[in-house]
């Protein structure tokens, strides 16, 4: 199968995700104030770091699935991973054979790269590196690069989806 161009950008957008996801939690991982190794095991305190602005740096250890849903361990872990597994898989699959437009091909690259960032957490330490604290925004929850990568991803999905394509079926239309 060859691919055209319009489909190269995405799937290059896809580990481009991935290595920044993987970076950013690097450099959370081997801060020493925030101490995200030892709590790992859920009985050690995560460290914080104040950061001038709206945001701040909080490590958290996500053992559900997005924002925290779904806590799971054991088995449960492995049930995660691969569910995440297969619907990356399926959403790269939607990418690759079917998907048609700039805005849906953006859309699942940036899916399917959060979820592949997110997967690697959860198969090396059994939960995902969350730090990114957005609170003094009255967002509640603790997050990461793939984690907004699928947000993003998700919303240009919906309104490729549902907004667009309705707009695109209203002027085929007869009058």
């Amino acid at each position: 199968m060859k691919l055209k161009p319009g489909y190269i950008w995405a799937l290059a957008l896809i580990p481009l995700v991935v290595v920044v996801d993987q970076w950013s939690k690097w450099l959370v991982l081997n801060e020493p104030r925030l101490n995200a190794i030892p709590c790992l095991d859920g009985l050690t305190r995560c460290g914080h770091i104040p950061v001038a602005g709206p945001i701040d740096v909080t490590m958290v250890w996500n053992r559900g699935m997005s924002y925290g849903m779904f806590q799971s361990e054991g088995i449960g872990r492995w049930i995660l991973a691969i569910l995440m597994l297969v619907i990356a898989i399926g959403f790269l699959y939607w990418l690759v054979r079917h998907a048609q437009g700039w805005l849906l091909r953006l859309s699942l690259a940036l899916v399917v790269g959060g979820a592949f960032g997110n997967l690697i957490d959860r198969v090396r330490f059994g939960a995902v590196v969350d730090f990114i604290n957005a609170g003094a925004l009255h967002f509640p929850w603790v997050f990461n690069v793939a984690d907004a990568a699928i947000s993003v991803g998700a919303v240009l999905l919906f309104v490729d989806q549902f907004v667009l394509s309705g707009r695109k079926q209203a002027g085929k239309q007869p009058e």
